[in-house]
């Protein structure tokens, strides 16, 4: 990555680092967002408890898109700050990272959540982990530029909400973001949200 294919010219660790820094929001927030969702209707039933009360399902929801977001938000910061004690990061703009990494988890949680909600049983979560989770963590761009991917894998990767976040939190630690594709990722991942 230092000499092309990423186009960047950075050393490996300051190319690979926020890309593990977007895998690792995206597994947290997917976790915490399947199984414990579905313990929490169908097991335990503390959603159905919480419903007793006057709180909305509205307001259930926000509550543990919430918490996904403050735990997503604790370990974004400690990366952070780690990446700077290795001096991956190169520009003042990695404070930008932060929320960066809060919205990339909110774009898996809010998603898997629903998805946890709808499911009967838990098996559709070896699924979603083994051929979802899985190959977006190893082909969207978080080793190795998208680019070193075969037509047609490639197009599919861009789409991808991993590949937004881990492109957007690239620029922003290395400095090169610029506003449009900034945006672009911004607004993509918020549709994701929103989705979700």
């Amino acid at each position: 990555v230092n000499r092309g294919g990423s186009g960047l010219g950075v050393p490996y660790i300051d190319f690979v680092a926020p890309g593990m820094l977007a895998a690792v929001c995206m597994q947290i927030a997917a976790f915490e967002s399947s199984y414990p969702v579905m313990a929490a209707i169908r097991w335990t039933r503390s959603f159905h408890a919480m419903l007793a009360t006057p709180l909305r399902v509205r307001d259930v929801v926000l509550g543990h898109q919430l918490y996904v977001a403050s735990r997503v938000g604790v370990v974004a910061a400690i990366y952070l700050v780690v990446l700077t004690a290795f001096d991956a990061v190169r520009s003042p703009l990695a404070l930008a990272a932060w929320p960066a990494a809060v919205l990339l988890g909110l774009s898996f949680s809010a998603p898997i959540a629903a998805f946890a909600a709808w499911l009967q049983r838990d098996e559709g979560f070896n699924a979603l982990f083994r051929f979802g989770i899985m190959p977006l963590f190893l082909f969207s761009g978080t080793f190795f530029p998208v680019s070193r991917l075969p037509q047609g894998i490639r197009e599919v990767a861009y789409v991808t909400p991993l590949w937004h976040g881990v492109d957007l939190m690239r620029h922003l630690t290395l400095g090169t973001a610029t506003l449009w594709p900034t945006l672009g990722h911004v607004a993509y991942l918020a549709l994701c949200v929103v989705a979700g």
